[in-house]
C-alpha cells in the first residue's frame, strides 16, 4: 500500500483503503477499498478536495525515496554486526518480509 497525491493518481489504480470526507469521517465512505480509479472518479475526488489516496502496491516512485533493492541493502548494512545471531536473523527476515510485503 502506498499513499499518494491524488494529482499523482492515473487510472487503473486500486484504492487500499476508503476515502472518507474528512468533515464527517465517521459517515459512509466517498469512495470504497478495492475500487479501480478511473479518469472520471480522480476528477470527482479532486472537486471534493481530497488531497490524498491510499493505493495498492507501491507504483509511484516519490522524490528521495529508496527502491525496494535500496531498503533491503540498507537492512543487510544494519544487521551486518549480529549476522551470526540466530534471533536477530529471525528479527531481520522479519523486516525484510514486511518491507517486501510494503511494496507489493
Amino acid at each position: 500500500m502506498q499513499k499518494i497525491p491524488l494529482a499523482l493518481a492515473y487510472e487503473g489504480l486500486i484504492l487500499a483503503q476508503d476515502i472518507k470526507n474528512e468533515d464527517n469521517p465517521d459517515g459512509p465512505p466517498l469512495c470504497g477499498k478495492g475500487v479501480t480509479l478511473t479518469g472520471s472518479l480522480i476528477s470527482r475526488l479532486n472537486r471534493m478536495g481530497v488531497q490524498s489516496i491510499a493505493v495498492e502496491g507501491h507504483p509511484i516512485k516519490m522524490e528521495g525515496e529508496r527502491t525496494l533493492e535500496e531498503e533491503l541493502a540498507v537492512l543487510d548494512k544494519r544487521f551486518k554486526k549480529v549476522q551470526d545471531d540466530p534471533l536477530m536473523k529471525t528479527l531481520k527476515e522479519i523486516y525484510r518480509v514486511q518491507t517486501i510485503k510494503s511494496r507489493s
